[in-house]
């Protein structure tokens, strides 16, 4: 492949001019230095090139605030800077906000990973982030990067330095705080939520790229088939999208070398094809035990209730690419089928149930046609809630203590003694009762012709409403002859 790094133009993007930012691998007598990746080369130095987080970024804003040096920052008038916590998708712009807010007037930035660090680095950048302050008037900016992955004595060790504003702590993570945060560190920072870059943003950030020197410098052209490809298969991520156009590039000019070798002013242009073989399937967002593991299944659950079995199909084929457990999947219909389909359709709580069974017996990849099948039977069947309400309302009962006695008819009567008791005396059973019922007491006399079930004019319920009025006037004795008036 071609040397890509020295093809993309000459400029410095390690450097950008600020010798104390950038001060790793520094050239000297002359010698180049090798690259940074495109996504890092692109990184906004002021918060003005900084592409999306608009509502982060108004004028006046503590995010603003903090990024320009003005002084107080965000916090009290004449106090330092307060701490941030960014929560966001990856690629939105965490460490680029935590770089721009480092470059503030008498500021030095310290970026620490809580996959690697431990509670010792956490220490030693406090300790010299106090000296800074007090013998050379300078702030310490702490980037944190993953903080979700400390545990709780590491957090800890943060808030002494963040409670004293001995650094200013600007922490990412792609997980919610409210989880993963403790809450003392979250009551003394901000937490601002970035969002996904929108497509038109993506789409600016890959044309920026293109022609700027510390990224591609003019040296490729990006059709607009291309374009939209890479802005589709980022899906929100800058980071991606950066990372996807420096692979495509480096394909168009392996192939443009190969199909003209003797052309010297020409410029090759990234295909669709060129992007297709830089990276062709997307690469979905998902954790198996964060946000996006609980969003998805959540939308997959309310577009089955919903109905709408096309949206059901979708969030299905998202939680099997990105490698969700079927098993999982499959426990979570058959309780889609007994809280929203219920008796409407009984036999959905069967289809769930041996999807279940089925997809542990011949495991994946053919386990999506038989959850594909279950999703399109539940998401198409008529709805109703009416069991599920009745348990909870019953349920509800209970916990307010009306349980009641059991009436005496219906208590055991097999063991010796239980007669004298009355334990079954004047019990009708019902086989011995026409149609196979007896008019007869079953619920407490505290809850004595309370209506749990409540059957809707949904599928199979609609026959089955009729049933259960003509079933309830035996039972508690005021049948007339056919099915009673409206319920009580």
């Amino acid at each position: 492949m071609s040397d890509l790094f020295s093809a993309f133009g000459g400029a410095d993007p390690e450097n950008d001019g600020d010798p104390e930012t950038h001060g790793d691998g520094a050239s000297s007598g002359g010698r180049e230095r090798p690259s940074a990746p495109l996504a890092v080369r692109m990184r906004p130095r002021t918060v003005d090139e900084v592409v999306g987080q608009q509502h982060l970024l108004k004028q006046g804003s503590p995010m603003r605030k903090l990024a320009e040096g003005a002084a107080g920052g965000p916090g009290a008038r004449g106090a330092g800077p307060s701490s941030l916590i960014l929560y966001g998708p990856p690629g939105t712009g965490k460490t680029t906000l935590a770089t721009v807010i480092a470059r503030g007037p008498s500021r030095k930035f310290v970026e620490l990973s809580a996959i690697s660090a431990g509670v010792k680095d956490v220490r030693q950048v406090m300790d010299q982030a106090l000296n800074d302050r007090d013998l050379y008037g300078r702030t310490t900016v702490l980037f944190l990067d993953e903080i979700h992955r400390f545990n709780k004595a590491q957090q800890d060790a943060l808030l002494p330095g963040v409670e004293n504003r001995w650094v200013v702590l600007v922490a990412a993570t792609t997980e919610n705080p409210s989880f993963s945060v403790i809450a003392p560190l979250l009551s003394r920072s901000i937490m601002l939520t970035l969002k996904p870059l929108t497509d038109a943003d993506i789409a600016g950030l890959l044309d920026r790229a293109v022609e700027d020197e510390r990224g591609l410098n003019g040296t490729v052209d990006l059709l607009d088939e291309a374009r939209e490809y890479l802005v589709r298969m980022a899906q929100g991520d800058a980071r991606r999208g950066l990372t996807t156009l420096e692979a495509s590039a480096g394909v168009a000019l392996d192939r443009f070398e190969d199909e003209d070798e003797d052309a010297q002013d020409a410029r090759p242009a990234i295909t669709l094809q060129d992007a297709a073989q830089a990276m062709d399937r997307a690469v979905l967002r998902y954790d198996k035990a964060g946000d996006q593991h609980y969003d998805v299944i959540s939308a997959f659950i309310k577009s089955i209730r919903g109905s709408d079995v096309d949206a059901s199909l979708h969030y299905l084929a998202r939680m099997l690419e990105a490698g969700e457990d079927p098993r999982f999947i499959g426990r979570r219909l058959i309780i889609s089928a007994s809280e929203d389909i219920g008796m409407a359709d009984p036999t959905a709580l069967q289809t769930a149930v041996a999807a279940a069974q089925a997809v542990q017996l011949i495991g994946m990849p053919e386990g999506r046609l038989v959850l594909a099948e279950a999703t399109v039977h539940l998401a198409t069947a008529p709805k109703s809630n009416a069991s599920y309400a009745g348990i909870n309302a019953a349920v509800a009962d209970v916990r307010a203590g009306l349980s009641g006695e059991v009436p005496a008819h219906l208590r055991d009567a097999h063991y010796p003694g239980a007669a004298a008791l009355g334990h079954g005396k004047g019990y009708v059973y019902s086989h011995d009762a026409p149609h196979g019922v007896a008019r007869q007491q079953y619920l407490p006399d505290t809850l004595r012709d309370k209506d749990y079930y409540q059957p809707t004019q949904h599928g199979v319920e609609r026959n089955l409403g009729e049933r259960v009025q003509h079933l309830r006037s035996i039972i508690r004795g005021t049948e007339t002859g056919g099915v009673t008036g409206p319920r009580d």
